[in-house]
C-alpha cells in the first residue's frame, strides 16, 4: 500500500480554493454547494465556525508525497458541545459523564449547521479507496494525538458509511424526508400523481398562503444587503425560539451571497411591500438543498408554501431531481416528500461507552428500517395505481 502524507489545517484560507474543489467537487459528480471552499471559507471569516462558538477547523489534508497536491481532503472540527449537528449523542455524553468520564471536546467530520447528505472522503479520483481509506485512519490519528473521546462522520453517503464500518467504526441510521422529481413538467402534473385527499389539502394549502395579500419572489444571484438584512432578522427570530442562540452570523449571509450567490435561492415573502418570512436554500447541479426558515408575521400554510411548495415549483422548473428539506419532518409525508435514510459513523475511544452505545445503535437501525418500510407501505401520499419508478415512460407513452 502506497504511503499516504496526512496534515491538519486550522483554517481553510491555509488550502488553496482550486486544490480543495478539486477534491470536494470532482467533475465526475455532481456538484455539492456545501463542500465548496468558498462555502467552509464564509463560515470561518464570519466567525460562525471558530474555537469561541465550539466549532475549531481540523480539516485534514492528505497527499501522496510531502508538497505534492492533496489527494483528498475531509472537513473536520473539534467540538466542545453538540450543538449544531443534528446527529443528536447528547445522551451519550450526558451518560459518559455520569460514570465519571469526559466526552468534550470530540472531533465531527461534518458540514456545520448543515444536516444534508454529502460526501466526507473527499477525493479528487472519486474511486481512490487508497486515499479514502488515508482519510478515516488519519482521522482517528489525530484523534489519538488529540487525546478526544470519539468522532463523529455525520450524513455520510452509505459507501462510505460501508467503508467506514469496515474500519470498526459504529453505524447509525436516521431519517430524513425528501422531494423526488419523476420528470414532472409542472407542479400540477405532480399533484396528479397524489392521492385525492393529499391533492386537495396542498390546493387548499397554497391559496391559504397568499390569502392575506402575500406576493412571493425567488432571489439568487445578486442578493443586496438589505435583502439579506430582512432574511437575517427571520432567521434570528426562528433561531432564538428553536435554539436560544442562532449559530450563524449576519456576516455569513453577506460573505456567502458575495462567494456563491449563484448557488443561493432565497425565497422572501412580501405583504404590503415588506418582507415578512423567508427561506433559504442552495442549489446543486441535482439537489435544492433547504436550509433555514423564519418569519417576523405568522400566516396559515405560509411555512409549508416557502420551504416546501416553492422549493418543489424551483426543482421543476429547473429541472432538479430533488429537494432535500432538512431535519425533521413527518409532517413533509403529506406535501409529498418520503422517507430516506441517513447515515453517520462513529469511533468512540472508551470501550465501555463504545459497547453500550453500540448496543444501542443495533435496536435504532431495527426501528429506523422498519419505521420507514411501514411508511412506504402504509401511509404513501401518492396514488396507489401510479408507479413511480416508470411514472415518465408511462406519461410520454400515453400521450
Amino acid at each position: 500500500m502506497t504511503e499516504r502524507v496526512a496534515r491538519v489545517l486550522h483554517n481553510i484560507r491555509d488550502i488553496d480554493e482550486s486544490a480543495w474543489n478539486r477534491c470536494a467537487n470532482p467533475a465526475a459528480l455532481p456538484y455539492n454547494p456545501f463542500l465548496d471552499h468558498r462555502f467552509l471559507l464564509a463560515l470561518e471569516e464570519s466567525d460562525s465556525v471558530c474555537a469561541e462558538t465550539g466549532w475549531q477547523p481540523f480539516h485534514l489534508v492528505v497527499s501522496s508525497a510531502e508538497g505534492e497536491p492533496p489527494t483528498g481532503v475531509l472537513p473536520m472540527y473539534l467540538k466542545s458541545h453538540s450543538r449544531g449537528e443534528y446527529v443528536f449523542d447528547g445522551g451519550w455524553a450526558e451518560a459518559f459523564r455520569r460514570a465519571g468520564g469526559r466526552y468534550y471536546p470530540k472531533l465531527q467530520a461534518s458540514i456545520p449547521f448543515t444536516p444534508a447528505t454529502g460526501r466526507r472522503l473527499l477525493t479528487a479520483d472519486p474511486d481512490d479507496e487508497a486515499t479514502a481509506n488515508a482519510l478515516l485512519g488519519a482521522a482517528v490519528q489525530v484523534a489519538d494525538k488529540v487525546g478526544v473521546s470519539s468522532i463523529h462522520f455525520t450524513f455520510m453517503p452509505k459507501p462510505e458509511w460501508d467503508r467506514a464500518a469496515e474500519l470498526g467504526m459504529l453505524q447509525r441510521m436516521d431519517t430524513q424526508f425528501h422531494w423526488e422529481n419523476h420528470g414532472f413538467a409542472s407542479f400540477d402534473e405532480f399533484l396528479a400523481v397524489l392521492s385525492s385527499k393529499k391533492r386537495k389539502n396542498i390546493r387548499r394549502e397554497r391559496r391559504g398562503a397568499r390569502a392575506n395579500g402575500i406576493d412571493i419572489e425567488w432571489l439568487t444571484g445578486s442578493i443586496t444587503e438589505a435583502q439579506w438584512d430582512a432574511f437575517y432578522s427571520f432567521y434570528v427570530d426562528t433561531g432564538h425560539r428553536k435554539w436560544g442562540t442562532p449559530y450563524l452570523t449576519r456576516e455569513f449571509f453577506s460573505h456567502v451571497g458575495e462567494a456563491m450567490g449563484e448557488q443561493v435561492l432565497l425565497i422572501m415573502c412580501r405583504r404590503k411591500g415588506r418582507y415578512i418570512a423567508g427561506a433559504i436554500n442552495f442549489i446543486g447541479d441535482d439537489t435544492l438543498f433547504g436550509r433555514n426558515w423564519g418569519c417576523v408575521e405568522d400566516h396559515p400554510f405560509l411555512h409549508f408554501e416557502a420551504c416546501y411548495y416553492q422549493a418543489i415549483d424551483f426543482a421543476i422548473e429547473h429541472g432538479l431531481k430533488r429537494v432535500e428539506a432538512g431535519a425533521q419532518g413527518g409532517h413533509k409525508l403529506a406535501r409529498g416528500y418520503l422517507p430516506k435514510p441517513t447515515y453517520s459513523a462513529h469511533w468512540i475511544r472508551h470501550g465501555g461507552l463504545r459497547e453500550a452505545v453500540a448496543n444501542y445503535l443495533d435496536d435504532e437501525r431495527k426501528y429506523v428500517e422498519r419505521d420507514i418500510a411501514w411508511i412506504e407501505e402504509e401511509h404513501t401520499p401518492f396514488r396507489q395505481d401510479i408507479d413511480l419508478t416508470s411514472y415518465r415512460t408511462d406519461a410520454a407513452s400515453a400521450t
